[in-house]
């Protein structure tokens, strides 16, 4: 495809609002773009209010019997596109060589390139799929997770999986991420007596004991760092007490704290480390593991991606496994898993764009990595 049939693929994407959980109309576009395409398209909901109902997109066009299965995935919710654009956020608009649009890169303009590349891949190369979710930006509970409990059903398991996600710092092909950190979240009370602040001694302040806790968590080194990840982070990113009255000692005490690890820990090894930290000092701890850390280590694969790039624009990329968290998480137990896509600067921002030369070359380095991976 040229650059400008990608580009209006990442058009018709962007002008279907879909802000977190996505459903309906930018699957019916996607779905639309995918049919002449020979994929057999199915679409699901899963999950119930707060977290869902949320809608999902597996695409498959099989190859010969026994070839390879190649995987792309990603997401076609977004975040809310918040005031001061110059442009309407879905109303897409080219400016100059860019093209704005919320969701021009995280991450539509990547689904775009990934249709159009295979569009230039024959139907006997291998099997290829999508595996598309509405919530990736939000809980992601029903999302890429029951994508993933539904290809199993399926039988249908790739061997490798590519994700879109615009991993890119100053220009196309400078990054590619090969695993991420793990996260978690806990939320920490501390119970306390109420009382006046005149008597002291009839009142148990929880306030002063939520402290001491949290100063003997930020004294804990994790860890230094692997060859891969950096060095694993807690970090308080919450106080709340809720006492209204400048008089009278509060009955609780409540914190949030968040933990990005590497591999050298586990989520729930993390959780019960700081509930050890909290029991001696009165506290209770409520975690919620957000994702594992994980790591697809340099070889085949990661080959494939690199040769890639370098064929399409003379650049060596770093791999690396820094940033936040995608679904990746999750699939990576489904097969080995690389994240690669556009650059990153304007993602989650106000006049979100993309270069439009990007996205032609990107639907390029995408075709070279599907074919090369449905190859034994």
């Amino acid at each position: 495809m040229t650059a400008s049939s990608v580009a209006a693929l990442a058009e018709r994407l962007i002008e279907c609002p879909s802000v977190t959980p996505a459903a309906g109309l930018v699957f019916d576009s996607l779905e639309a773009m995918l049919v002449p395409l020979g994929f057999a398209v199915t679409r699901f909901h899963d999950g119930e209010p707060p977290d869902g109902p949320v809608e999902n997109l597996f695409a498959i066009r099989r190859g010969p019997q026994g070839s390879r299965h190649f995987a792309f995935a990603g997401h076609v919710d977004v975040v809310p596109p918040g005031e001061g654009w110059e442009s309407a956020p879905f109303a897409p608009e080219v400016r100059g060589d860019l093209l704005y649009g919320r969701g021009a890169v995280d991450m539509k303009g990547s689904i775009a390139a990934m249709v159009a590349a295979v569009s230039a891949i024959p139907e006997d190369a291998g099997t290829i799929s999508f595996v598309i979710t509405g919530d990736e930006e939000g809980p992601a509970r029903f999302g890429t997770v029951s994508l993933i409990a539904h290809m199993r059903e399926r039988g249908d398991i790739p061997d490798l999986c590519l994700v879109g996600e615009p991993t890119s710092v100053n220009r196309l092909g400078d990054m590619v991420k090969i695993g991420r950190r793990g996260s978690v979240n806990m939320w920490l009370s501390v119970k306390g007596v109420q009382g006046h602040v005149a008597y002291p001694h009839l009142a148990d302040n929880p306030i002063t004991r939520l402290v001491a806790l949290l100063a003997e968590l930020d004294e804990i080194v994790l860890d230094q760092g692997t060859d891969w990840f950096q060095a694993s982070n807690l970090e308080v990113t919450d106080l709340e007490v809720g006492n209204p009255a400048h008089n009278v000692i509060p009955a609780e005490a409540k914190a949030r704290i968040s933990v990005r690890f590497n591999d050298l820990h586990t989520g729930a090894e993390l959780v019960a480390r700081v509930e050890e930290v909290a029991a001696r000092h009165g506290g209770t701890v409520k975690g919620i593991v957000s994702g594992e850390a994980f790591l697809t280590p340099p070889g085949h694969f990661s080959d494939i991606v690199v040769a890639a790039i370098r064929a399409e624009t003379d650049i060596e990329p770093e791999l690396s496994t820094s940033g936040g968290t995608s679904d990746a998480r999750f699939l990576k137990d489904l097969c080995p898993v690389i994240e690669f896509g556009l650059c990153n600067a304007t993602m989650h921002k106000t006049d979100e764009a993309v270069a439009l030369a990007d996205l032609d070359v990107l639907a390029r380095i995408f075709a070279r990595i599907a074919q090369a991976a449905l190859r034994r």
